[in-house]
């Protein structure tokens, strides 16, 4: 953030030669200069660059208000919080203005009266872009007072008449003027409040307890909602459907790379996960939300990938705290540790009652295949098939460190197999040794060619 210029009055504004732009006029020239310098106006939006972003872009151009449908976890609320970064970094506003109101484009009457009285002696404030984004989580106990505003009783006992507008303390939107209002889940808002917004949004004018004000707010209104809620909880109301120049669908990221990018940049991670453990947290997020099984219109949401790799990595943690390690790194075992945790963000269908961790487990399996195979796909490992011979086992679980896994392996003669994985998984600690080791422990299962038993925090391969 730049320092906000030093001019402090209308006179010095005026002089400077600033130029007043609407607002929906600011964020159109703003974001066709960024495109027409290459510049991503959306930094952080992955797996929607084709799809969700030109149709964001156009409405914007447009000048529309615009609604986000779309189930939960698909960035929504993200791609609202970019808008901002459309907006000029500092914008002039008449010093103690409720309204923020522009020096050259005031709204109140009583604004028009400082101007005359005060001239270019006009004290002003400059705002920064961040101040002129405001969001709202839609609940059913919001109210019209809220959003649009009501009568000040206190106001109105200092002596002023009821139909004076300064008896108003004004709600949400019209503080929000010439800036942009986010209202998330908007179906959780009562019908009756969503009409009160009719008016804000079309003619530009606020109603309060019969009381008409012709304000021309220069706001733009964006909202999100989750289709679902139209049956489940509540519903946008056809007029003010009607008033969203632009309804976008969101969708949840199409390739697993894109996928795989929105857990590295949301996970806050307190240890190390290696990246084929992030990739098959990936695959097991979209095999989910492509098994019947699942209930799909509910989605599984991205943050269940995020949540997943947060609580591998605090398995890592606890590990390493509890058993002494110098360095805290995740591996299978936290994996499937953490998927009891998770599968409690995942809606079922009616009919799977009772198969629940079932489902999860297989599909955990399958993702951990899928993910692993193709990096061991030219490794022999015929040489530790004939190591576990019946009567040699190896033991792995939450808490066995990575030196007492490595201790533990069975020897294999001249066999380069365990420096094989290690250079297929890119392993560069002990930490990261065991954990390609242990996934090449867990291809041979998943292939058919070892047992497998787990219990109690302890995994036994043989």
């Amino acid at each position: 953030m730049t320092d906000a210029p030093a001019i402090a009055t209308l006179g010095e504004l005026k002089a400077s030669g600033h130029i007043y732009r609407p607002l929906r006029e600011e964020m159109r020239e703003n974001l066709l200069n960024k495109l027409a310098a290459g510049e991503n106006p959306w930094p952080g939006l992955h797996g929607l660059d084709d799809t969700v972003v030109p149709q964001v872009e156009r409405a914007i151009i447009a000048g529309h208000d615009i609604v986000l449908l779309g189930e939960r976890g698909q960035g929504k609320t993200r791609l609202l919080r970019a808008l901002p970064a459309l907006l000029d970094e500092w914008t002039p506003a008449i010093q103690g203005s409720e309204l923020r109101e522009h020096p050259f484009a005031p709204v109140l009457d009583s604004t028009r009266e400082l101007i005359d009285e005060r001239g270019d002696d006009l004290n002003i404030v400059w705002i920064n872009r961040s101040s002129r984004y405001s969001e709202k989580l839609a609940t059913p106990d919001t109210s019209v007072a809220d959003l649009i505003g009501d009568v000040d009783p206190m106001r109105v006992a200092e002596g002023r008449r009821l139909g004076d507008p300064e008896t108003i303390h004004y709600g949400l939107i019209p503080r929000s003027n010439r800036g942009i209002v986010a209202i998330n889940e908007l179906p959780d808002l009562a019908e009756r409040i969503q009409v009160a917004m009719l008016n804000v949004m079309e003619e530009r004018d606020i109603q309060i307890r019969g009381y008409m004000l012709r304000l021309s707010l220069d706001v733009l209104v964006v909202a999100s909602a989750n289709p679902e809620d139209y049956t489940n909880r509540g519903r946008i109301i056809t007029p003010l459907k009607d008033r969203f120049g632009a309804e976008i669908r969101t969708h949840y990221p199409l390739a697993l790379e894109d996928e795989i990018a929105v857990i590295q940049q949301e996970a806050n991670l307190v240890a190390e996960v290696p990246p084929v453990l992030i990739e098959i947290l990936a695959r097991y997020t979209r095999a989910l939300r492509e098994s019947p099984a699942v209930n799909q219109a509910a989605g599984v949401s991205a943050r269940f990938a995020i949540a997943g790799a947060e609580t591998v990595a605090a398995a890592a943690r606890h590990r390493a705290a509890i058993r002494g390690e110098d360095q805290a790194v995740a591996r299978l075992v936290d994996l499937e540790a953490a998927a009891e945790v998770m599968g409690g963000k995942v809606e079922f269908e009616s009919g799977e009652e009772g198969r629940e961790w079932e489902i999860l487990e297989y599909l955990l399996r399958t993702s951990t295949a899928e993910a692993v195979r193709p990096r061991v796909r030219s490794i022999d490992f015929s040489p530790l098939i004939e190591a576990l011979d019946g009567t040699t086992t190896v033991s792995t679980g939450e808490r066995i460190t990575a030196a007492e896994f490595l201790e533990n392996l069975p020897d294999l003669g001249e066999s380069t197999l365990y420096e094989d994985l290690v250079v297929a998984f890119d392993a560069k600690n002990e930490g990261e040794r065991a954990a390609a080791i242990e996934l090449g422990f867990e291809t041979l299962y998943l292939s058919r060619k070892i047992s497998k038993d787990s219990g109690e925090g302890e995994t036994i391969y043989g």
